[in-house]
Protein backbone atom coordinates (compact mmCIF):
# COMPACT_ATOMS: atom_id res chain seq x y z
CA UNK A 1 0.00 0.00 0.00
CA UNK A 2 2.94 2.26 0.61
CA UNK A 3 4.02 1.90 -3.03
CA UNK A 4 0.59 2.89 -4.31
CA UNK A 5 0.65 6.08 -2.25
CA UNK A 6 4.05 6.99 -3.67
CA UNK A 7 2.91 6.49 -7.25
CA UNK A 8 -0.18 8.61 -6.52
CA UNK A 9 1.98 11.43 -5.16
CA UNK A 10 4.23 11.34 -8.20
CA UNK A 11 1.30 11.57 -10.58
CA UNK A 12 -0.19 14.40 -8.52
CA UNK A 13 3.07 16.37 -8.66
CA UNK A 14 3.08 16.38 -12.45
CA UNK A 15 -0.22 18.30 -12.51
CA UNK A 16 0.99 21.13 -10.28
CA UNK A 17 1.90 24.40 -11.88
CA UNK A 18 5.52 25.37 -11.93
CA UNK A 19 6.51 28.12 -9.55
CA UNK A 20 8.64 29.98 -12.08
CA UNK A 21 8.11 33.68 -12.30
CA UNK A 22 7.23 35.19 -15.64
CA UNK A 23 7.26 38.69 -16.99
CA UNK A 24 3.80 39.93 -17.80
CA UNK A 25 3.60 41.37 -21.30
CA UNK A 26 2.25 44.83 -21.82
CA UNK A 27 -1.06 45.08 -23.68
CA UNK A 28 -0.62 46.06 -27.34
CA UNK A 29 -3.32 48.75 -27.13
CA UNK A 30 -3.09 51.24 -24.32
CA UNK A 31 -6.06 53.11 -22.89
CA UNK A 32 -5.05 56.33 -24.68
CA UNK A 33 -4.84 54.72 -28.14
CA UNK A 34 -7.87 55.28 -30.30
CA UNK A 35 -8.81 52.44 -32.63
CA UNK A 36 -9.63 54.17 -35.89
CA UNK A 37 -9.12 53.51 -39.59
CA UNK A 38 -6.93 56.64 -39.85
CA UNK A 39 -4.50 55.46 -37.16
CA UNK A 40 -2.21 53.56 -39.53
CA UNK A 41 0.63 53.11 -37.04
CA UNK A 42 -1.72 51.19 -34.75
CA UNK A 43 -3.51 49.21 -37.47
CA UNK A 44 -0.32 48.09 -39.23
CA UNK A 45 0.80 46.22 -36.09
CA UNK A 46 -2.13 43.82 -36.43
CA UNK A 47 -1.61 42.87 -40.08
CA UNK A 48 0.72 40.12 -41.30
CA UNK A 49 3.28 40.59 -44.07
CA UNK A 50 0.79 39.12 -46.52
CA UNK A 51 -1.85 41.65 -45.52
CA UNK A 52 -3.97 39.28 -43.45
CA UNK A 53 -5.56 40.29 -40.14
CA UNK A 54 -3.79 38.49 -37.30
CA UNK A 55 -5.83 36.42 -34.87
CA UNK A 56 -6.83 37.56 -31.42
CA UNK A 57 -4.57 35.00 -29.77
CA UNK A 58 -1.52 36.30 -31.64
CA UNK A 59 -2.43 39.94 -31.00
CA UNK A 60 -3.24 39.41 -27.30
CA UNK A 61 -6.35 41.57 -27.63
CA UNK A 62 -9.71 41.44 -25.94
CA UNK A 63 -12.73 40.43 -28.00
CA UNK A 64 -14.00 43.99 -28.19
CA UNK A 65 -10.60 45.35 -29.25
CA UNK A 66 -10.24 42.67 -31.93
CA UNK A 67 -13.65 43.53 -33.37
CA UNK A 68 -12.79 47.23 -33.48
CA UNK A 69 -9.39 46.53 -35.08
CA UNK A 70 -11.01 44.30 -37.71
CA UNK A 71 -13.60 46.95 -38.58
CA UNK A 72 -10.91 49.64 -38.77
CA UNK A 73 -8.72 47.50 -41.06
CA UNK A 74 -11.65 46.76 -43.37
CA UNK A 75 -12.58 50.45 -43.54
CA UNK A 76 -8.99 51.38 -44.32
CA UNK A 77 -8.90 48.77 -47.11
CA UNK A 78 -12.11 50.10 -48.65
CA UNK A 79 -10.79 53.67 -48.57
CA UNK A 80 -7.51 52.48 -50.19
CA UNK A 81 -5.40 53.33 -47.18
CA UNK A 82 -4.35 49.66 -46.91
CA UNK A 83 -3.97 47.07 -49.66
CA UNK A 84 -6.25 44.03 -49.63
CA UNK A 85 -3.24 41.84 -50.45
CA UNK A 86 0.36 42.72 -49.84
CA UNK A 87 2.18 40.65 -52.44
CA UNK A 88 4.35 43.24 -54.17
CA UNK A 89 7.40 40.99 -53.83
CA UNK A 90 5.65 38.20 -55.71
CA UNK A 91 4.94 40.43 -58.70
CA UNK A 92 8.50 41.75 -58.79
CA UNK A 93 9.89 38.21 -58.81
CA UNK A 94 7.50 37.03 -61.52
CA UNK A 95 8.29 39.94 -63.83
CA UNK A 96 12.03 39.40 -63.59
CA UNK A 97 11.71 35.65 -64.15
CA UNK A 98 9.32 35.82 -67.08
CA UNK A 99 10.73 34.90 -70.45
CA UNK A 100 9.28 36.45 -73.61
CA UNK A 101 7.19 33.94 -75.53
CA UNK A 102 8.23 32.96 -79.00
CA UNK A 103 5.86 31.45 -81.45
CA UNK A 104 6.82 28.02 -82.62
CA UNK A 105 5.96 27.37 -86.23
CA UNK A 106 4.87 23.86 -86.97
CA UNK A 107 4.49 22.41 -90.39
CA UNK A 108 0.88 21.85 -91.36
CA UNK A 109 -0.37 18.42 -92.13
CA UNK A 110 -1.42 17.74 -95.72
CA UNK A 111 -4.81 16.23 -96.28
Amino acid sequence: MDKSKQSFRKSKQSFRKSKRSFRRRLPPIRSGDRIDYRNMSLISRFISEQGKILSRRVNRLTLKQQRLITIAIKQARILSLLPFLNNERLFKNKKSESIPRTRITRPRKKK
